[in-house]
């Protein structure tokens, strides 16, 4: 196992439980723009993309146009929420602190919300804070792009084909893949529904776990049988 570089993790719906929370806001605020959308179809949909990123697509698919300023007002709004209601994913604490490898965060959330997240749920520190956000990266190009992954693995002096991600959505594995990186997709938050480990293995995970208990013995099995490790 010496050979392994480098463990990256998703920050929302991988440490802390909050993609359903941002998924209620946003949900909320696209009725009152005209657009009728549950939370847990936003999550489904679209989990892993910025709120920006969101509404473009929406714009695309429902041929609707939405105001500029529904970013701000949704980010503040979010932000308002996690700071009251996030809690981490369960057993993260310990599966992330028992990991005798290097390891970092790489996320489309500002780093200001993700310091925020991991102060409330209890988990600062696990990372040293080495926590990479997308908007940061000289690109600042966020998932599906790879460019946080590449940014992370340059600084953290890593290969990427001898790193792991720990992902919980389509368009975060499609930027781990593009990175040249193997991912396992978890299923363990809120915002997980029927069909999330299918999709997840479609986009391109080796495997999905829902439990974080199951996370070592994993990366374990994966490496073990790895001609790149």
């Amino acid at each position: 196992m010496s050979a392994l570089d480098l463990i990256i993790f998703d920050c929302d719906g991988v440490l802390v439980d909050s993609e359903i929370v941002a998924a209620r806001v946003e949900a909320e605020l696209l009725k009152k723009a005209g657009h009728e959308i549950s939370a847990e179809e936003l999550s489904e949909r679209y989990s892993g993309l910025t709120f920006r990123d969101i509404l473009l697509s929406i714009e695309r698919e429902a041929q609707i146009l939405f105001q500029a300023s529904l970013i701000d007002t949704a980010e503040t709004l979010i932000d308002k929420r996690l700071a009251r209601e996030v809690k981490a994913i369960e057993g993260v604490g310990y599966a992330v602190a028992t990991l005798p490898y290097k390891k970092c965060i790489c996320s489309n959330s500002t780093r200001s919300r993700i310091e925020t997240m991991l102060k409330r749920a209890r988990l600062v520190g696990l990372f040293d804070d080495v926590i990479f956000s997308s908007a940061e990266t000289p690109t600042a190009r966020p998932k599906p792009a790879p460019d946080v992954f590449l940014y992370a693995a340059e600084k953290m002096e890593a290969d990427p084909k001898k790193t792991i991600v720990i992902e919980d959505s389509v368009h975060g594995i499609a930027g781990a893949r593009a990175a040249g990186m193997r991912v396992i997709g978890f299923t363990g938050a809120s915002h997980t529904h029927p069909r999330h480990a299918d999709m997840l293995m479609e986009a391109g995970a080796e495997t999905t776990i829902n439990r974080m208990s199951d996370l070592r013995a994993t990366i374990e099995a994966l490496a073990s049988w790895s001609p790149d490790f």
